[in-house]
């Protein structure tokens, strides 16, 4: 049995309500980062990847909270939980560098942690040192990774359909990777070299599922008769490849979902963002970069060709909204 083998759905007639709620969200989003950016200094909840400095994570043999870890030395950037609910197991930021002391920041703090709770009540899981210059290149590539991977696939639609699909594939694809930073940002998620690697692989996601809607676009402009609206073209492609996207991304989140419900700690805010990103990704396709290119197709109509131009081949539809 086909999943929504007849599918009928005016999707692109409610483009201007979807158009609402993506501001909505976006606002929020936004609204988010600023409260982070006055409150913590910093829009986003950069890790150490980012920030440089020394990551301590620590194991405690008997139940500790974390305001009693935070009182042995009000100068770490961060005390956190890690892994589930009521575990002793935590991740200690400090903000500095080896080279910027005469001890090692993790000596410190091990040695600073004994003095207080005793020898032996702990033992250390991971360090993690990076550097303030690595740091601030990480941010740049990180950001270059992104723009560059929008670039390259402006072009190729620009030269694989027309401009128009590829103007329309990047706004969804820049409200994709807008929408998921400000969930971060609500949800105080850890930014680090894993959520750029997660963002990248929703760019990638959402561009192929638009790319598929694209297609359809394109073969049935071809096909449609002479007169049809673009907006009804649009609006039967999404329909037809709806079962394909519900099918993929159906599958793709039972697996994240896995991943966050049994991976562990360590992977469960990757598995997150890809999850959101899933979601955002299949709603910027039906309801973001297909409208959007039905709104350019009306602004910039695509002049269509004379039958001479053809070489008597049959006619393609028109592309009036």
């Amino acid at each position: 049995m086909r999943i929504f083998a007849n599918a009928d759905y005016p999707f692109l007639r409610w483009r201007f309500k979807a158009y609402a709620v993506a501001a909505l969200l976006l606002a929020l989003g936004v609204l988010a980062m600023v409260v982070n950016a006055v409150t913590t200094g910093s829009w986003l909840h950069y890790g150490v990847d980012f920030t440089g400095g020394t990551l301590v994570q620590v194991d405690f043999h008997s139940p500790v909270e974390a305001e009693d870890i935070r009182a042995v030395n009000p100068d770490w950037t961060s005390v956190t939980r890690f892994g589930e609910p009521g575990a002793s197991e935590y991740v200690i930021r400090v903000p500095s560098f080896q080279s910027q002391l005469n001890i090692d920041p993790a000596s410190e703090v091990t040695t600073s942690l004994t003095r207080v709770f005793g020898e032996g009540s702990f033992q250390v899981i991971r360090t993690e040192s990076v550097g303030p210059r690595v740091g601030a290149e990480l941010q740049q590539r990180a950001l270059l990774a992104i723009v560059v991977s929008m670039i390259g696939t402006l072009i190729y639609l620009a030269l694989r359909f027309e401009w128009r699909f590829g103007i329309a594939a990047i706004i969804g694809t820049a409200y994709d990777v807008l929408i998921s930073l400000g969930i971060i940002a609500v949800l105080r998620m850890e930014v680090d070299v894993t959520t750029v690697a997660a963002f990248l692989t929703i760019v990638g996601y959402s561009l192929n599922d638009t790319i598929v809607v694209f297609d359809r676009i394109r073969d049935e402009v071809g096909r449609a008769p002479r007169g049809t609206r673009f907006i009804a073209i649009a609006n039967r492609a999404i329909n037809e490849t709806l079962p394909r996207t519900v099918i993929t991304g159906g599958s793709t989140m039972l697996t994240l979902l896995t991943l966050f419900l049994f991976g562990g700690a360590v992977i469960r805010d990757f598995a997150l963002v890809l999850i959101l990103g899933i979601v955002i990704g299949t709603f910027t396709t039906v309801f973001i970069a297909s409208p959007v290119l039905v709104d350019i197709q009306g602004r910039w109509p695509r002049k269509a060709k004379s039958p001479a131009s053809h070489g008597g081949s049959r006619k393609r539809a028109s592309s009036s909204v």
